[in-house]
């Protein structure tokens, strides 16, 4: 959830938040390659001083259980910290990363989960083959005009009536990180978003959104989680 490194505001936020930029996939992809070991060390701990978070996957957990299990995908896993915490809470948890530097982190680091490269523009998995998904803090690379896509793939690898958890940072700006952890370089966009905005997003995907959660309101930069669950 924490944003750190050197923060650029962007010179022009309509163009930043528009799907147009054609290299944001690629930007990103490279970003995440080279600080791959320094972020993989600074978020492996993380979870244990984020106690509303792990509640909210705890949650989530359980709502997969009701639902009757299955495979469940970690969309934008990283280097799989939040698919083995899932994994540890009995969840059949798999990771998908645009990264392959992140992935073969997670392969390394958890090496009895599944772990695959993969956009989540275009989810490389077949219809109604999840019985639940997840996508912690990796939307907010997402331009605004590639959300529909990304929320069209979600809803069409879903279970009808599956669970969705999104978690994002909180604002109305896009900035332009050049630099990261580690001190690395890096291009990349953090869109930070309304919940409101974000859930009529889901609505308009097919989804239904059940709960709101806001984290970290004393900070710089809020957090939010979303449960939602794909509409029948």
């Amino acid at each position: 959830m924490t944003e750190t490194g050197s923060l650029v505001e962007d010179d022009n936020p309509s163009l930043a938040r528009s799907g147009n930029l054609d290299s944001w996939l690629a930007n990103t992809r490279t970003s995440y390659d080279t600080v791959a070991e320094s972020y993989a060390d600074f978020v492996r701990e993380a979870l244990d001083k984020e106690a509303y978070l792990r509640a909210a996957l705890a949650l989530f957990a359980d709502l997969v259980h009701a639902a009757g299990g299955g495979p469940v995908a970690d969309v934008g896993c990283g280097p799989g910290q939040i698919t083995a915490h899932l994994q540890k809470l009995g969840v059949d948890a798999f990771g998908i990363d645009l990264s392959p530097a992140m992935i073969d982190i997670a392969r390394r680091d958890h090496p009895d989960l599944r772990f695959e490269v993969g956009s989540m523009t275009d989810l490389d998995l077949a219809d109604a083959s999840t019985a639940a998904l997840l996508a912690f803090w990796s939307l907010i690379h997402v331009p605004d005009d590639a959300i529909p896509t990304v929320l069209g793939h979600f809803h069409r690898v879903l279970r009808p009536g599956g669970p969705l958890l999104l978690g994002f940072h909180v604002g109305d700006e896009s900035v332009l990180r050049t630099e990261g952890y580690g001190g690395h370089p890096m291009n990349v966009y953090f869109h930070r978003r309304q919940p409101d905005r974000v859930a009529a997003w889901l609505h308009e995907a097919g989804f239904t959104v059940q709960a709101k959660l806001l984290i970290g309101l004393d900070q710089g930069v809020p957090g939010a989680v979303l449960f939602a669950h794909r509409q029948p």
